[in-house]
């Protein structure tokens, strides 16, 4: 709700007589001009804020694949397979319809992902009945998937590469997970390192999100004999609120504020390539997902969560295509100017068409299941 609120008031802002001050104080550059970190607010946003949410979806990943579901055979390879039929078929999709296209050479990936937040905060308000393994399944295929994005944002998104600094990286890296298996708990360790870290990848060249995931892949999860928690666990409680109410919600305010008027939807209709990041959120997340496990459970690969219709799993498929908060980054950093513009806004039309439509399947299946309960 908090993150609706923030893309309202952007959207609200943005086309407002105060149009003019959101660009403003979006555009607004501060910080030190030393190592380059002289950025705008909305750059602060996305490198710098983004970073802690992709710190906590590194963490959540790291905990499913050593203890969580994904570390079953069985239950992994559904949500893996699922993602990756989610992430080719937008692909696909997108490159078939906008070919040819100014800057389809890396607007082709603004589709891939599927916002964690707000998917399971949908489901959270649609499906209350429906079983706990389908939040377990969209959870862990939403994770799969983002770390699809960060390997695309990694290998599409990278200029100027600075080997120094990009060693200051690995070794500043290094010494975080020698930290941790060194059992180190101290934070007044831990934050400055993971600065360094930041400020390191970022003037690599790499996108600096990148170093948020690396340092929650490189977190602990297992807890050791008489240690109530993991550091992982400790600090995915203690950060995913800030993750959710500050972060993700301050990068949507600098990020959606899309201006908005007749022209501009009808250039969302009339031109290729939002045309196509709209077509492969919501028609290519659905047929990826959905069909990727189906195919993945007729050949035997892999089961159906448990108490899990296919009915439900094409709920889950057309809400995989809430790409929001990643597409829109990826939307800033795959385009310029008007061409970016028009694929935010074509995100956030795909974002509302998915999650409202998923909405409606969702609370007819939660109708389902409690008629079943009782």
């Amino acid at each position: 709700m908090i993150l609706l609120a923030a893309t309202a008031v952007a959207l609200l802002w943005a086309n407002s007589p105060l149009g003019t001050s959101y660009r403003a104080i979006r555009d607004f550059q501060l910080g030190p001009h030393f190592l380059h970190l002289d950025l705008s607010i909305g750059e602060w946003a996305k490198d710098g804020l983004l970073a802690l949410f992709f710190f906590v979806a590194g963490l959540e990943l790291k905990r499913e694949v050593v203890v969580g579901e994904l570390s079953r055979f069985k239950q992994a390879v559904l949500p893996v397979v699922a993602a990756i039929g989610g992430m080719i078929v937008p692909a696909l999709l997108v490159l078939a319809i906008a070919w040819g296209q100014p800057g389809i050479e890396r607007g082709w990936a603004i589709p891939v992902a599927t916002d964690i937040a707000f998917a399971l905060g949908v489901l959270a308000l649609a499906g209350s009945n429906l079983p706990s393994s389908t939040r377990i399944f969209l959870l862990s295929l939403a994770v799969v998937d983002d770390l699809g994005a960060i390997l695309l944002i990694a290998v599409l998104f990278t200029s100027d590469f600075d080997l120094i600094a990009a060693a200051v990286a690995v070794l500043a890296l290094l010494l975080y997970a020698w930290l941790q298996h060194r059992r180190v708990r101290t934070p007044w360790v831990y934050v400055p390192l993971a600065v360094i870290t930041w400020i390191a990848v970022h003037k690599a060249g790499v996108h600096a999100t990148i170093a948020g995931v690396a340092l929650g892949l490189l977190t602990r999860v297992r807890p050791d004999p008489g240690e109530e928690q993991a550091p992982a666990v400790r600090l995915e409680h203690m950060l995913q609120p800030w993750s959710a109410a500050l972060a993700v919600p301050v990068f949507a305010l600098f990020a959606a504020g899309v201006e908005i008027n007749a022209r501009s939807l009808g250039e969302v209709f009339t031109t290729a390539l939002p045309l196509a990041v709209m077509i492969g959120l919501v028609a290519g997340k659905t047929i990826g997902i959905f069909g990727a496990s189906a195919l993945a459970v007729a050949l035997h690969v892999a089961e159906r969560p448990r108490d899990t219709g296919w009915r439900d799993l094409a709920a889950l498929s057309l809400l995989g295509g809430v790409g929001f908060t990643v597409s829109l980054l990826i939307s800033e950093l795959a385009l310029t100017g008007e061409a970016s513009e028009r694929a935010k806004a074509a995100v956030l039309l795909a974002s509302s068409i998915a999650s409202l439509s998923a909405a409606c399947l969702l609370l007819r299946r939660s109708k389902v299941h409690g008629a079943r309960e009782d």
